[in-house]
């Protein structure tokens, strides 16, 4: 069987245009021959489309626009597969269904329905739907499908120590007779995803000696970035196609021939990383109606690397830093930010804090008089770029992004209503150390715009005379590897310790830091997940609590 890996950018919400999309691609997939184009998980609707399925409307609607698709395709000499929010048809429960369709000669032949509903990491979807209780094979010409959607086919119980589910659909339908497994996806991208996908998918393939077609959605929604990576394997496992990863893109396989379309995927997983973030930043702008962006300059590496990123993303012509020196800035770093606005050909602007943050002092004085100069004056230097930046957000209509880290948001070195202030926080799930690698490749990709000098020198806030990152946090090398450990693996200080060879004083140090500053986190901007586990909707703490490892 010819079979059309259609890999799609889909905006949550948008299910006339997202039905459009799939009609393009399918009637180009039908022109190359395939007799069957697949699409990702709810592609109908969008991924995820989260509280949207509450409303009755939204799930009217889902199911008129699949069957659009159908009658709109029923000339193709092709059948299609696609996700939509489907309507239960049950008295009580869930309204909902995550569910696939096969569609042909204008009408929905077969339906299928979710039976394994996450509800971990950035995943809730047993908030939303009714799960299956059975599921079929379904027989396209003379050859059994088993269509899963997602998490369904990812309970492997031979693959994982401990499986999730008791429930394997994938064995159930094989032992039904399918013979090819089809599964749609909607697989958020972090790092060493794409490779697990493969490990999961080959081992199925190899247990149960049937061809596998994973089709993966692409793009970004919120802050959840999806790589596509689509790929289908022969029943021994061996890459039969592929499709490319951060892009939109049409693979084609023949499951008879054992052969098919192969794009390149990103080996390195620090270049996935950095497309990762262009892709998230575009589609935020794009998909939420922005056009430009703006940003601070500081001279350092992390707005040295956002500027770069959002030049990747919307063009150097629709970028905007602005330098914003205070007392305490020094000469180099406005040099560094100048030379970087030149390397990457973006608009640079200067707007001094200095005057300002006096008069401010000036103002506050009888209240501050007697007490010692301290971090209220630090931050309100912080907080006075915040407010210039947002002005010129609201006077332009630009979106700010914010440039602080993983790291720095981890341990709360960071300012509320100052260089938080944003309404994306592009870099806040990459950790420092990769930060510097990731500005490499932005460097590669632009001749070098990053100077030299911002690599070199210390990391510093700049908010007192001579400062330096390292007066109030650990080294980033040493930093990264606790906040990892504590963060991504859910690891206990002792053992976090005994890994690293650490004293468990100076683990607990820093856990007690992520730990109090779970307050700054839920006010920051949403920030683009790459790593295992982001800060934001995947991480869900009690912000009033007394529990203390």
């Amino acid at each position: 069987m010819r079979i059309a890996l259609g890999q799609i950018n889909t905006t949550v919400g948008d299910l006339a245009g997202n039905v459009d999309r799939m009609i393009e691609m399918a009637r180009r997939a039908a022109t190359r021959g395939a007799e069957l184009v697949v699409f990702p998980e709810l592609a109908v609707t969008g991924y995820p489309p989260r509280d949207l399925v509450e409303k009755q409307t939204f799930i009217d609607r889902s199911e008129q626009q699949l069957e659009r698709l159908a009658r709109e395709t029923a000339g193709l000499d092709a059948a299609l597969i696609c996700g939509y929010v489907g309507r239960a048809e049950v008295t009580a429960g869930k309204r909902a269904t995550n569910s696939a369709a096969l569609l042909c000669g204008g009408r929905v032949l077969f339906r299928q329905h979710k039976a394994l509903l996450p509800t971990y990491d950035v995943f809730d979807e047993a908030r939303y739907f009714l799960p299956a209780e059975r599921q079929s094979v379904f027989r396209l010409g003379h050859t059994p499908l088993a269509l899963a959607i997602c998490e369904d086919a990812w309970n492997d119980k031979q693959f994982w120590d401990r499986p999730l589910y008791c429930r394997d659909p994938v064995e159930e339908l094989v032992q039904h007779g399918a013979r090819v497994l089809v599964s749609i996806n909607a697989s958020p991208y972090h790092q060493g995803k794409r490779q697990l996908r493969r490990e999961v998918f080959a081992n199925a393939a190899r247990r149960f000696r049937i061809p596998v077609v994973y089709v993966n959605q692409v793009g970004g929604n919120d802050s959840l970035v999806f790589d596509g990576s689509s790929f289908a394997l022969d029943a021994e496992a061996r890459l039969m196609a592929s499709c490319a990863s951060f892009e939109e893109d049409l693979a084609l396989v023949d499951t008879g021939a054992g052969a098919g379309e192969q794009r390149e995927n990103l080996p390195d997983e620090d270049d996935a990383v950095y497309e990762a973030l262009v892709l998230g930043t575009r589609d935020y702008l794009r998909k939420c109606g922005f056009g430009s962006v703006l940003l601070g300059l500081s001279g350092g590496i992390d707005s040295s690397l956002v500027a770069a990123l959002a030049v990747d993303a919307v063009g150097p012509e629709h970028v905007v830093g602005v330098a914003m020196p205070g007392p305490y800035s020094s000469d180099h770093s406005l040099g560094d930010a100048r030379a970087l606005a030149a390397g990457l050909g973006m608009r640079f602007e200067v707007v001094p804090v200095t005057g300002v943050y006096e008069r401010f002092l000036e103002v506050l004085e009888p209240l501050f008089r007697g007490l010692p100069h301290d971090v209220a004056e630090e931050n309100l230097q912080a907080r006075l770029r915040g407010v210039t930046l947002m002005a010129l957000s609201n006077k332009w209509g630009a979106l700010v992004l914010t440039t602080g880290n993983k790291s720095e948001l981890a341990v709360g070195y960071c300012t509320l209503y100052g260089d938080m202030c944003g309404g994306l926080a592009v870099i806040s799930d990459v950790p420092k150390t990769l930060v510097y690698r990731l500005a490499r490749i932005a460097n590669r990709r632009h001749g070098d715009a990053i100077p030299e000098s911002v690599f070199e020198k210390a990391p510093s806030a700049e908010l007192r005379p001579d400062q330096k990152d390292s007066d109030s946090l650990p080294s980033y090398d040493l930093l990264d590897q606790v906040l990892c450990a504590y963060v991504e693996d859910s690891r206990a200080p002792g053992e976090i310790a005994a890994r690293l060879g650490l004293p468990v004083e100076f683990v607990g140090g820093i856990i007690n830091m992520v730990d109090r500053n779970e307050y700054k986190r839920q006010q920051a901007a949403p920030g683009l997940k790459v790593t295992s586990k982001a800060f934001g909707i995947g991480r869900r703490f009690p912000i009033a609590q007394r529990y203390s490892e």
